[in-house]
């Protein structure tokens, strides 16, 4: 017999309650944006990417893309496009979404 957690699997927007992101792809809770708590995401769905632009962050300097609900608009966060240092490239690819603006 297969055994179901009660726990919800996705991360959802908090305004219009869209899917954002799965709770399997939560890479780090130690993250900060604009509200505060950020997460780190592998991947991230039924978004809007804006355009790309470098800015610097508190690790260093990115090109980056702010990413919105595609339910409903509102900015969520970020996804690291490129890193300019070695040692924060592992972010490439990644997302981050602010911990204010989800559910669980």
């Amino acid at each position: 017999m297969a055994s179901f957690t009660t726990s919800h699997p996705f991360y959802s927007c908090r305004y219009c309650r869209s899917p954002i992101a799965m709770r399997d792809d939560l890479l780090s809770k130690s993250f900060w944006a604009k509200s505060g708590k950020a997460y780190l995401f592998a991947n991230a769905m039924n978004i809007v990417m804006g355009q790309k632009e470098d800015r610097q962050l508190i690790t260093g300097n990115f090109a980056v893309a702010n990413i919105y609900c595609g339910g409903c608009g509102e900015e969520l966060g970020w996804k690291y496009i490129r890193a300019y240092k070695e040692r924060e490239k592992y972010k490439e690819g990644k997302f981050i979404i602010e911990k204010a603006k989800i559910l669980k």
